[in-house]
């Protein structure tokens, strides 16, 4: 792992409230995520299951999870099943994790091979009247695929018709959705990579770069400081590209006069950052850049005011139409008067902003949780505003990570360069730097 290891204490309290929701009787099986073919012999790169990486902390494929806290004998109450090393494994792969090193990342005493999961599954599971199974239950998810969850679960419901299943989500979104300690520490780690990888292309950036040269400048600084990689694919946008909003094909000239939407967030041990900042590509904004950089950033700022526990996430969302409309108003991109005659099922603002202003933050980039429900303490959430205005080739998103508390949120990202006048410092202090003559 590039990462340091997480204190076992996370998971082991993952588990403990995961179990205390289970009914009666219960048993729950995870199951890692599959190996998914590439071509040939190639295979896309492998990415843990994030609610089996949130109970165990093991980052192995061939991973499988039982929970069975009312089980007849305490060893069959934490059990963890890894892929044994051999001897092809070991020479193509690399070692993987031995019983004692999987018992000491993950905090669970009993540890099988996964070649037993089966045969041991067969005689704990007639032990137990419900059995609790896990999907990927994300409202933002496409069809469901054939992966090694669902398969696992049409084997499990054929083999045994008589017990009762339960959805294992419910309980995870909910744990999930609220951080730990020891998770916000993860995360702000994630989150001072990414700063760092910001401040680099702020220094690197000039007319005439490409965006993939800028794309580089950050990948790099995520890798050197122990990143996995990106949480997500890099939005690396210059002129009207930022007006596209999955923009990810990198590959326009900077040039001057124009503004780069750089959208980017590293992965550290699993949880991801989301930051996003548009700079002037010349190092200054010009008078109407400027105006919408500051239009963008008082919604932002506003918005982060309301984010306190008991806020509905959907309604937040809704809430923040009327602040954006203001602004669009002062830039002279709606008209008051048929703001007041428009389809309120149809805002005029969506026009120019036609995205959501949060959404959930934690080992997903679009993290699991309830959207239709009152926030509790430690929640994380995205806050990115943005104006869109592709006549104008322009697009600007301002993007921090919030820490939902019961008093005033926590901006995790308050460190981060977000004003117009201190971004333009960075940047021609970037440049003056180059243009010095060596000594």
């Amino acid at each position: 792992m590039k990462y340091d290891k997480i204190d076992q204490k996370l998971f082991a309290e993952n588990r403990k409230c995961f179990t205390s929701k289970l009914k009666p009787k219960s048993i729950a099986i995870f199951t890692s995520n599959a190996i998914m073919p590439k071509s040939a012999d190639a295979s896309y790169k492998w990415r843990q299951n994030p609610d089996l990486f949130y109970l165990t902390g093991i980052d192995q494929e061939e991973t499988y999870l039982i929970l069975f806290p009312d089980a007849p004998k305490a060893e069959w109450r934490e059990v963890l099943f890894v892929r044994e090393t051999n001897e092809h494994i070991a020479v193509w792969e690399g070692k993987k994790l031995n019983k004692t090193e999987a018992s000491d990342y993950s905090g669970i005493k009993n540890v099988f091979w996964s070649s037993s999961f089966q045969s041991l599954l067969a005689t704990f599971i007639l032990q137990a009247e419900n059995v609790y199974l896990n999907l990927n239950e994300n409202d933002r998810a496409g069809e469901a695929k054939l992966d090694a969850e669902l398969a696992l679960a049409n084997e499990l419901k054929q083999k045994y018709p008589l017990h009762h299943f339960h959805r294992a989500a419910r309980i995870m979104h909910e744990l999930r959705t609220q951080k730990s300690k020891l998770e916000v520490d993860l995360l702000q780690k994630a989150i001072d990579i990414a700063n760092k990888g910001f401040q680099r292309a702020m220094r690197y950036i000039k007319p005439g770069v490409w965006e993939y040269e800028v794309e580089a400048e950050i990948t790099h600084e995520y890798l050197r400081n122990r990143a996995t990689g990106h949480a997500y694919d890099p939005i690396v946008a210059t002129g009207g590209n930022a007006c596209v909003l999955h923009y990810v094909s990198n590959n326009a000239q900077c040039k001057d006069g124009d503004l780069l939407l750089m959208d980017c967030g590293a992965e550290y041990a699993n949880y991801c950052a989301d930051l996003t900042r548009t700079i002037p590509v010349n190092g200054r904004f010009s008078k109407r850049q400027k105006d919408v950089y500051n239009a963008v950033l008082h919604v932002h700022n506003e918005a982060k005011k309301l984010m306190k526990a008991g806020m509905i996430l959907n309604d937040f969302n809704a809430s923040i139409g009327s602040i954006m409309e203001e602004q669009l108003i002062k830039l002279k991109l709606l008209d008051k008067s048929d703001v007041k005659k428009q389809d309120k099922k149809n805002p005029l603002y969506k026009k120019y902003f036609p995205h959501g202003t949060a959404h959930f933050l934690g080992i997903d980039v679009h993290d699991v949780g309830n959207r239709y429900t009152k926030l509790k303490a430690g929640a994380v959430l995205t806050c990115e505003p943005g104006i869109y205005i592709p006549k104008e080739n322009l697009g600007i998103r301002i993007e921090n990570n919030i820490l939902v508390t019961n008093e005033n949120a926590v901006d995790l990202m308050a460190q981060i360069p977000i004003e117009a006048e201190h971004i333009e410092e960075i940047i021609n202090e970037g440049k003056a730097k180059k243009a010095a003559p060596k000594k």
